[in-house]
C-alpha cells in the first residue's frame, strides 16, 4: 500500500518469467523495470540476448513504482518501500540459491529506478553474481551518503551504461557506484552516451548480451 503504514509494500505483487525455468536453465537473469514501467516491459528485451538456455524472471512493483522520491532524496522519505524493495530482490536470489542455482549463475539488470535498485541491493547483499548490468542508474542516497558497504563482490562483472546528461540521474553518481563497486572488488566497466536519451540504446544491450554470455559460458565449464 501506498499510504506508508505497510513494511512490505511490494508484498504479493506477480512475477513475470521467460525462456526456461530457473531450474533447467543454466543461468537466471533477474530483471527490474524502472519508475512507471511494467514487468513485461522488461522482459521484452529478453530475446535480444539471444541466450535460450537463460531463465528471466522479473518482479513488479507495486504501483509500477519500487519508490516513491528520487533516487537522490534522504533515504527516510523513501521508506518503506525501498526497504521493501531491496528484501524482495535478496527473497529472490536467497530462493534461486536455494534452489541449487549458484550465485554465479545469477544475473541482475535493471533500467532507471530498476537499475539504482538493483546496484544498491548489490551493495547491500554483496556475493559473487554471475553479471549486474546497470543502465542508467546509481547508488541510492543523497550526495554525501556513506559508501562503507561491508562484503565483497568478489569479481563480479558490472557494466554500467548511461547518457550524460541525463534527467534523472548525474553522471558523478555513475562515477562514484563505479568506485564504491571496484573497491568491493567487482570488475566495472562504466560506458557514458553523450547526449543519449533516458533510454537503452543498442551498444548497452551488446554490451549485456556478451556478459551473460560469457556467464554461461562460464557455468558450462567442468569444475576442477
Amino acid at each position: 500500500m501506498r499510504n506508508g503504514m505497510s513494511t512490505d509494500a511490494h508484498g504479493g505483487q506477480p512475477v513475470e518469467s521467460a525462456g526456461p525455468a530457473p531450474e533447467q536453465a543454466e543461468a537466471v537473469l533477474v530483471m527490474i523495470h524502472g519508475r512507471g514501467a511494467t514487468a513485461a516491459n522488461i522482459l521484452s528485451l529478453y530475446d535480444q540476448f539471444q541466450s535460450p538456455t537463460l531463465a528471466a524472471i522479473a518482479p513488479q512493483a507495486a504501483d509500477s513504482s519500487w519508490y516513491p522520491q528520487s533516487f537522490l532524496a534522504p533515504l527516510p522519505s523513501n521508506q518503506p518501500f525501498l526497504d521493501s524493495a531491496i528484501g524482495w530482490l535478496e527473497s529472490i536470489v536467497a530462493g534461486l540459491i536455494g534452489q541449487g542455482i549458484p550465485s554465479n549463475r545469477i544475473a541482475l539488470l535493471g533500467f532507471s529506478q530498476g537499475a539504482c535498485l538493483a546496484l544498491e541491493f548489490i551493495a547491500r547483499h554483496p556475493r559473487q553474481y554471475g553479471a549486474v548490468l546497470g543502465l542508467t542508474g546509481g547508488l541510492i542516497g543523497p550526495p554525501g551518503t556513506p559508501r562503507d558497504y561491508p562484503g565483497s563482490l568478489d569479481g563480479t562483472p558490472v557494466f554500467l551504461g548511461t547518457s550524460d546528461p541525463d534527467p534523472h540521474v548525474p553522471f558523478e553518481r555513475v562515477r562514484e557506484t563505479e568506485d564504491v563497486l571496484t573497491k568491493m572488488g567487482a570488475v566495472v566497466e562504466l560506458r557514458r552516451y553523450p547526449g543519449m536519451p533516458h533510454t537503452i540504446n543498442e551498444d548497452e544491450i551488446a554490451a549485456s548480451r556478451n556478459l551473460l554470455k560469457g556467464m554461461i559460458s562460464r557455468a558450462k565449464r567442468p569444475q576442477s
